[in-house]
């Protein structure tokens, strides 16, 4: 039996170690197997070596004898005529021109064609122009249709193999690099450096997660390290406000709201300006992740004044619905959904009470985890592996040198102002910009009071250090996502939905196929782009029946149950963005953050897909 901090027992281990023994005696009495050359076959007794042999066998499988089954997927948008004349429409807040378009009956890309073609599409993309009629008037639609293609059940293999060795091993970097291989081999490209890991990671994306990941959080972690800035801050905070850990969880719940950009941004400010303040007063990291983690999309989705409406209405245009027909239209749909937003509201809330030590919905993992370091001291589990390392974890202040709270308030005012002050003014936040102002502000500072230029370089070596394992996690877990995505994993799940079922059946169904798909591709946008051009006509024409009296109704809730569910499948899946910043800026085992988040995410996630059956049902 495991001990209750998930351990082996002595007895347990005496026992297993009896049975690799045995194991090992009875191979080496094998003709022709020593005794020495028996002991080395005793890894292959592992369940996780056996997941990674025989996942690569199936992706040689799938490479050579499963036939790719080709979709179409056809995306519609609101086009105008620009002022030059031009056939635009708005994509993420900016004018993009629309190319010669197609009648859409002659396009190779409809499924149609695309059944009667023998392999690979000769095309991949096109757009499309059909007539259709919109309350008796004859009108154009224009599409972006493109060919892709899945795996069926297969198409989930690289994900499931990463999140099984997550789970197995305790171990991301190699889990992670296991899905990859998986993927590549699936997709036919054998050479994992130059086919995969360069085009993935040789992008502007991965470039921007070095500079803000690495270099810019890294450095001025590492520089508030060397200056006392963050102990100063904890302890200033502690002598005004913070009065012991349930005080200083509402501060981290509370900053994470204030935060409400979401995403990445979110978890990075929240993480990084707590963790001093909670180490001190003795919050477990397990609740300090969670609370990080699920004010950070949820709180996005509820506080809507950021750059996710803008993103998700240029997914739900659907012809002939005369309340999704204009940008303005769609944006103000979204915000009248956001009452039903039940899951993001109770994943905030959750937090809320578990900031007041209120622990009844959080799971036995957390509950473990805050009595362990109320008795203990200890913050993390027994063998947990942080993702930050020791070289942030302590105070390294020259001697002679004084901290002050200053030198933490300064560049975090910096920070948070231009991160916001950007949004507002341009409508996309600046978080490069903020976090360099931050980290510059803070050398600036340190070399004004005296401190030599030598041991500002050594903090900022060692706050770079101290991320460079979770940084490189990151980067292999948007490489797993991309494999994820070009095995055609979100396009399968969404083929699994019915094309016929009870009408208030249809958001919960919603809400299980963005969980799954977003917690195996780790990206809740990357969900929405696959999920809403499919979902959202579906509802529409279920919302046509004669049983439901409230079409708009019906579509907010099919709405909020996609913009949910993926939110809860990133939120908890170990190979997303969010979960691993916040476990990285937290100082969190990445996976004792994924085994005690999940909990209480699914509880919430249960509740909102009962409240949105019940809402259905009574008034839609």
């Amino acid at each position: 039996m495991d001990s209750e901090d998930g351990k082996k027992s002595p007895e347990d281990t005496i026992e297993h170690i009896a049975v690799l023994e045995e194991a090992a005696s009875l191979t080496s009495t094998a003709p022709g197997i020593p005794a020495s050359q028996a002991r080395l076959l005793l890894p292959l007794l592992k369940p996780a070596l056996w997941v990674i042999v025989l996942s690569m066998l199936a992706g040689f499988y799938v490479q050579s004898s499963v036939s790719p089954q080709w979709r179409e997927h056809k995306v519609s948008y609101q086009v105008y005529t620009n002022t030059q004349g031009d056939s635009a429409y708005i994509f993420q807040g900016a004018e993009e021109l629309v190319p010669d378009a197609v009648s859409y009956e002659t396009s190779s890309l409809r499924q149609s064609a695309l059944d009667s073609t023998e392999g690979e599409p000769a095309l991949k993309e096109q757009w499309v122009v059909e007539t259709i009629t919109v309350d008796g008037v004859l009108t154009k639609r224009y599409s972006k249709v493109s060919a892709r293609f899945h795996y069926g059940l297969w198409s989930l293999l690289p994900a499931l193999v990463a999140v099984a060795l997550c789970l197995m091993t305790k171990e991301p970097l190699s889990a992670l690099f296991g899905g990859i291989v998986v993927g590549a081999f699936m997709l036919g490209k054998f050479d994992i450096t130059d086919a995969v890991l360069i085009p993935n990671l040789a992008t502007t994306s991965a470039a921007g997660i070095l500079l803000l990941y690495l270099w810019l959080l890294g450095g001025l972690m590492g520089i508030w390290s060397r200056t006392g800035a963050a102990q100063a801050f904890s302890e200033s905070m502690t002598e005004h406000f913070v009065r012991g850990p349930r005080s200083a969880k509402f501060v981290a719940w509370m900053l994470g709201v204030i935060f409400f950009q979401g995403g990445t941004m979110s978890t990075v400010l929240v993480g990084t300006t707590v963790k001093p303040l909670a180490d001190k007063n003795g919050i477990s990291h397990e609740e300090l992740a969670y609370i990080v983690d699920s004010t950070a999309s949820p709180i996005a989705i509820v506080m809507a004044f950021n750059a996710w409406p803008v993103y998700v209405q240029a997914l739900i245009f659907v012809p002939g619905v005369a309340f999704l027909s204009t940008e303005a239209d769609r944006i103000s749909f979204f915000f009248s959904s956001v009452p039903f937003s039940f899951y993001g509201i109770l994943a905030v809330l959750g937090t809320l009470l578990l900031s007041l030590d209120i622990t009844k919905f959080s799971g036995s993992g957390i509950r473990k985890a805050r009595q362990r370091a109320r008795d203990t001291g200890q913050l993390d589990a027994p063998g947990a592996s942080p993702l930050s390392s020791k070289e942030l974890h302590a105070s390294r202040v020259p001697e002679g040198y004084t901290p002050n709270v200053f030198e933490f308030l300064v560049p975090l005012v910096l920070l948070i102002g231009i991160a916001v002050g950007t949004f507002v003014f341009s409508g996309s936040p600046q978080v490069n910009w903020a976090f360099a102002a931050a980290l510059f502000s803070s050398i600036f500072i340190a070399m004004f009071k005296g401190m030599a230029l030598g041991d500002i370089i050594d903090g900022f070596g060692d706050g770079l250090k101290g991320v460079v394992l979770a940084s490189v996690i990151l980067m292999l877990a948007i490489t797993v996502g991309a494999i994820s995505k070009e095995t055609g994993a979100g396009l399968y799940m969404v083929e699994l939905l019915g094309q016929s079922m009870p009408f208030w059946v249809l958001p919960v169904v919603l809400q299980l196929l963005t969980m799954v798909t977003a917690f195996s591709t780790g990206t809740s946008w990357g969900t929405y782009a696959i999920v809403f051009p499919l979902a959202l006509p579906l509802a529409w024409v279920i919302a046509q029946s004669p049983a439901i009296s409230s079409p708009e109704l019906y579509m907010s809730i099919c709405f909020v149950a996609v913009l949910n569910g993926s939110i809860f499948g990133d939120q908890c899946s170990p190979i997303s963005d969010t979960t691993i910043l916040s476990a990285m800026t937290t100082g969190c085992d990445l996976m004792d953050h994924v085994k005690t988040q999940i909990v209480p995410a699914s509880f919430a996630a249960v509740i909102a897909g009962l409240m949105w059956t019940g809402t259905v049902l009574i008034f839609a």
